[in-house]
C-alpha cells in the first residue's frame, strides 16, 4: 500500500510516497481503509520540528475516515465494512491504518466520510475546550484565537449553540475575518493588539473565556483579555515560543484561572474519556447543525502541497487528503 513518510525533518518536500506492507490489526485494534485523512498543524510541526516523532521513517496523520477492513481480537461494537472515523497518534497519511478500537467511532448517519474526516479532531477539541475545561455558561463571552481555522470555525458555532452571550475571534488577516464571521462570531479582530480591541468592545470588562493555540505573546494577550474570574485555556504552542507559566501574582488580582488541553494526550492516556468526549461532540454537532467547510483537498501523493498551503497561514477551514 501507499503511505506518506519522511526520514528527516525539513520543508514539505521531505514528504515522500512510500510503499509499505498493508498492516494487520492486533488485539484491541481496527484496520481502516482510509478514504480521507485530515491535515493538521501538528502534522506540519512533526515534519518540521519533530513534534511527537519517536523515530524515522515517520508517517504523519492524526485523523482519518474510511471503512473497517478488519477487526483485531477482542474488538466489539464495530463491523467490517462499517464507515468510521479514527483518531491516531500518527500514521493517517496511508491507504490503510491501524487504529485503537477505543478511538474508532461509527460515522453518524447525517455525515458522509468527507465531512466526518473534517470534523473528527477539531470537533472534539472545540467541544472539550468549551465544555470540559472552560465550562462555559450561558450568557458568557468567549474569545477564540485562530477563528478562521478548523478548530476556530467549529468552536465559534459550538459557543453560539451553547448560549454564549457574545463570541469574538482573532485572525491574522482581514480576509480571514470575513470568513470567520459566517461561523458564529459577533466580531473578529485582526492584529497583535487584539487584547486592546477586546477591552474596547466589552467596555473594559474583558471576556469570560479565552481559548489560545498559539502561545507566547498571543497567550499573554489572551490572558490580559479576561474579565474578573475569567478562564483562559491553552491548547497548543503554534508560535513555538517558550511555554507559558503563571503564578499566584498573575492570577490573584482578577481571580482568573488558566488551564491546558491536549486532545492527543487524552487519546493516549484516557481512551474512555476520549470516546465520551467525541460522542458528546458529535451529538451536539448534529443537534446544532455544526459544519466545517473543506476549503482544499489534495490527493495523497500531493501531501507536500497541503503542508505548503497550511504553513502559508492563508488557508481557512479544513484541509484534507483524498486517499481512496
Amino acid at each position: 500500500m501507499r503511505a506518506i513518510a519522511f526520514e528527516q525533518l525539513g520543508q514539505p518536500d521531505v514528504l515522500q510516497v512510500v510503499n509499505v506492507p498493508t498492516p494487520e490489526p492486533g488485539p484491541g485494534q481496527v484496520a481502516v481503509d482510509v478514504a480521507w485523512a485530515g491535515v493538521n498543524f501538528a502534522d506540519a510541526k512533526a515534519r518540521s520540528a519533530g513534534y511527537r516523532v519517536p523515530q524515522f521513517p515517520f508517517v504523519p496523520g492524526l485523523e482519518v475516515a474510511g471503512t473497517v477492513r478488519a477487526l483485531g481480537p477482542g474488538v466489539t461494537g464495530l463491523t467490517v465494512g462499517q464507515h468510521v472515523t479514527a483518531m491516531l497518534a500518527s500514521g493517517g497519511y496511508a491507504e490503510t491504518v491501524i487504529a485503537p478500537a477505543d478511538a474508532t467511532f461509527a460515522v453518524p448517519g447525517a455525515l458522509d466520510l468527507r465531512d466526518a474526516a473534517a470534523l473528527t479532531t477539531v470537533l472534539a477539541t472545540g467541544y472539550g475546550l468549551l465544555h470540559d475545561v472552560a465550562r462555559l455558561r450561558e450568557g458568557e463571552t468567549v474569545l477564540v484565537q485562530g477563528a478562521a481555522g478548523g478548530v476556530g470555525t467549529v468552536t465559534g458555532q459550538l459557543a453560539r449553540a451553547a448560549g454564549a452571550g457574545r463570541v469574538f475571534g482573532v485572525v491574522s488577516r482581514p480576509d480571514k475575518a470575513e470568513y470567520a464571521r459566517k461561523f458564529g462570531y459577533d466580531e473578529v479582530f485582526v492584529g497583535a493588539d487584539f487584547d486592546e480591541q477586546v477591552l474596547k468592545a466589552t467596555d473594559g470588562r474583558g471576556v469570560d473565556v479565552a481559548l489560545d493555540p498559539v502561545g507566547g505573546d498571543s497567550w499573554r494577550r489572551s490572558v490580559a483579555s479576561l474579565a474578573r474570574y475569567g478562564r483562559a485555556v491553552s491548547f497548543g504552542n503554534a508560535g513555538g515560543e517558550t511555554p507559558w507559566s503563571a503564578g499566584f501574582g498573575d492570577l490573584s488580582p482578577r481571580g482568573i484561572s488558566v488551564a491546558g488541553f491536549s486532545i492527543l494526550t487524552i487519546g493516549a492516556t484516557d481512551p474512555e474519556q476520549l470516546r465520551s468526549l467525541a460522542e458528546r461532540a458529535f451529538r451536539e454537532a448534529e443537534r446544532a447543525g455544526v459544519t466545517l467547510p473543506v476549503t482544499a483537498e489534495f490527493p495523497l501523493d500531493e501531501a507536500a502541497r497541503a503542508h505548503e498551503l497550511l504553513e502559508s497561514r492563508s488557508s481557512t477551514g479544513k484541509l484534507l487528503l483524498r486517499v481512496r
